[in-house]
């Protein structure tokens, strides 16, 4: 892909729900076919990239759309509703400029916001294995004249297969996480496609090997004093998987209610040939359609509450859009499996025949529900709200 041509521009919030609405007609068109042959999104990928939605949260200063939080939840709930794994890609690379938001230099900002206006994609090198805890990183970030050398290998590294650039989390010679913004063809990097879950099959999430991998000093952002300080970086993080998961439950209930009205259903016993006849099958629809609403709301009022702390970040902010995005998270978790569930349950053995590819949706929600504990969110919001305890600071929440 040229990144430097044909690059749509994304003016304003209203703009870009239009074109994601668009876009994910076209990528749901194929979605269960690339699900069932682990067909890799590139072209779809590019047409992504061409649609300027990568760029979105690029601040107005920068020249992006700098949309609101409740645009980008939608628009990637949209994709995530078309395809999962296409929703998912995305994440760390709004969670990357994110980061580069609120660490990065002015000098930093301008240079790699122009590069994603122009259409290149962030992936991210972030999770390690056999660390003590999932939070440690070992990962070397060592000097080496006017730049660094990265020595170390990460895994669940989504969306690094298909980016120029890998935001990486390394830990320098005083012991200090940063976020280094490596080029894909640096020397010595290494992306493997070793990715093999049973669910979000496309989204590259497989290792990344660095070999004494050069960088350049102005392409390394401080990391670990954005959770030394309020910021939004972790309920952005969150809230983007939260518009993942709600976009697979709705995937999965438009899917039920168009199998439930076209097919045959011979376990209805109703004695009308009509699904709409059936208690059952009405009592399923109605219980799912309002935990699905709720949750769609809730990604709305989580959206605002970021949106009040970017503009005005402190502690009360900060802990306030943290739990409105924990709800929500911790909903869209619940709707998501019980949305592709109950399609097994409506659907019957039909559900898993691979010509209709409808179990995708349970697979997509069991492995993108599986990223960090929802048990978690529960306990983090009924600390704060019975013992005014603010959640801690990092990525997670």
């Amino acid at each position: 892909m040229n990144f430097s041509a044909n690059v749509a521009v994304i003016t304003s919030d209203e703009h870009a729900l239009v074109v994601a609405s668009d876009l994910a007609e076209d990528l749901r068109r194929d979605s269960a076919q690339r699900d069932r042959e682990r067909r890799l999104p590139l072209p779809e990928l590019d047409a992504f990239s061409r649609s300027g939605l990568w760029g979105i949260s690029v601040p107005r200063a920068f020249g992006g759309a700098g949309v609101s939080n409740v645009t980008l939840a939608k628009v990637i709930a949209l994709i995530a509703q078309a395809d999962a794994s296409l929703g998912q890609i995305p994440q760390n690379h709004f969670y990357a400029l994110e980061v580069l938001r609120v660490n990065g230099s002015p000098t930093q900002q301008r240079r790699l916001y122009a590069e994603v206006l122009a259409g290149q994609r962030l992936g991210n090198a972030l999770a390690e294995l056999g660390t003590r805890t999932a939070h440690d990183r070992i990962t070397k970030l060592t000097r080496d004249g006017d730049g660094f050398r990265i020595t170390g290998r990460k895994f669940y590294a989504t969306g690094a297969l298909y980016a120029q650039r890998i935001p990486t989390s390394v830990v320098d010679d005083h012991g200090v996480q940063q976020l280094a913004f490596v080029p894909r063809d640096s020397e010595g990097l290494s992306v493997i496609d070793d990715w093999s879950g049973f669910g979000q099959r496309t989204t590259g999430s497989g290792s990344v090997v660095f070999d004494n991998v050069w960088v350049a000093a102005h392409d390394v952002v401080p990391f670990q004093s954005a959770f030394e300080r309020p910021t939004t970086v972790g309920p952005l993080a969150q809230i983007l998987h939260a518009a993942i998961d709600t976009g697979i439950a709705r995937a999965a209930f438009e899917d039920a209610l168009h199998f439930v009205r076209t097919k045959t259903r011979p376990w209805i016993d109703s004695g009308s040939d009509q699904a709409t006849e059936d208690p059952l099958t009405l009592k399923s629809f109605g219980h799912l359609s309002i935990r699905l609403h709720a949750a769609e709301a809730l990604l709305e009022r989580a959206g605002e509450f970021l949106d009040l702390a970017q503009a005005d970040s402190n502690a009360q902010t900060v802990a306030a859009a943290s739990i409105a995005v924990a709800e929500v998270r911790a909903l869209s978790t619940e709707i998501s499996l019980a949305a592709g569930s109950t399609l097994f349950e409506l659907a019957g053995s039909q559900a898993t025949l691979a010509e209709h590819g409808l179990d995708r949706h349970w697979r997509n929600a069991r492995v993108h529900t599986l990223h960090d504990p929802v048990r978690w969110k529960y306990h983090a919001v009924g600390n704060y709200y019975l013992n005014d305890e603010h959640p801690p600071l990092r990525g997670t929440i």
